[in-house]
This record gives structure tokens, C-alpha cells and sequence, in this order.
């Protein structure tokens, strides 16, 4: 199934659509995608698998790779870095995000295959489909959502299902 993100907010689940916050800078073509430039890359993306955080609720359900988030686990976001657009445990030398998060955002995180096969830098790194901020504050360039929504397209998706970001 492919899941369609569109530049006016809307993210269509196949049965219905949602409200989706995306980057503040729009999306943008995924050639045109920078390091840190605030934009969501167009494209179709694979959904590579589900991270969450265990001490806030249960693993989704779902028929993707799910696994547990640790307080140590990051994601580097270095251009300059060999593990640049790859998961790392903290603290890291190099930037990395951190995905153990207060705000709530990544209790429940969809890791995308973008700019993953391999990392090309500058290209873009951490885009995931994650939970929305309150009243759907803009994201760093991912994808957020309500959780309820969150779950619904985690029950529905399979192995080999996509995301699209379109503008």
C-alpha cells in the first residue's frame, strides 16, 4: 500500500484521510533536500520499520519490523560523518539527534527509507513519520501525525508499503 503525504497537510491512510504537519519550508524536490533545511522531500519513500518507546506504551501493532527504543539511541545527522543518516548509540562524536525524546514525538517513530541506500550527504537525514506536536506544529521535514492515525496506518501497512511526500 502506498500512503500519500500531500503538501497541503493531508495524509491519505487509503480508507481516510488526516492532518499531517510537515516541514516549515514546504516540500521540496528529494535532489533539492538539504541537511537541516526545514523541507520534507518529495518522493516515495519505503517504510523500513517502527521504533517506539516502551516505558510510554506497548509495541503498535502491526506486521512491520517493530523494536524498542533505548535512552542511548540517537541518530546522526553529521554530513560529515560515516554514519551519517544511520541509527547510533549516545553520546556520539558527531551530531546525532536524540530519540529518546521529553516532548513525546518519537514514542512512536516510522523509520522511511530516504537518502538510506547508502547516505548520501548532504542530502537529508532523520526523516521519519513520527507523532504530531500540539495543534500540528511544523516538523524538521518529516512527517507527523495524530496517534490514533499513527496506529491505524501501523495496523493497515505491510512489509513493502511506502510512503509518498508529495507537493
Amino acid at each position: 500500500m502506498n500512503f500519500t503525504a500531500t503538501a497541503d497537510g493531508l495524509l491519505d491512510l487509503g480508507d481516510r484521510k488526516v492532518r499531517c504537519a510537515l516541514g516549515p519550508s514546504g516540500v521540496v524536490p528529494a535532489a533539492d533536500k538539504r541537511e537541516g533545511d526545514g523541507a520534507s522531500p518529495a518522493g516515495v519513500w519505503p517504510i523500513r520499520r517502527v521504533l517506539y518507546r516502551p516505558d510510554r506504551g506497548p509495541a503498535p501493532q502491526t506486521a512491520l519490523p517493530v523494536a524498542a527504543l533505548s535512552r542511548d539511541d540517537g541518530w546522526c545527522d553529521a554530513p560529515g560523518d560515516p554514519a551519517y543518516n544511520r541509527p547510533v548509540k549516545l553520546p556520539y562524536p558527531a551530531s546525532a539527534e536524540a530519540m529518546w525524546r521529553e516532548d513525546g514525538i518519537y514514542d512512536l517513530v516510522v523509520v522511511l527509507g530516504h537518502n538510506d541506500d547508502p547516505p548520501a550527504a548532504p542530502m537529508g537525514s532523520c526523516i521519519f513519520l513520527h507523532l504530531a506536536r500540539p495543534e500540528f506544529a511544523p516538523t524538521q521535514g518529516c512527517v507527523a501525525v495524530a496517534r490514533e492515525a499513527l496506529e491505524h496506518l501501523l495496523a493497515r501497512a505491510r512489509p513493502g508499503d511506502t510512503l509518498e511526500i508529495r507537493a
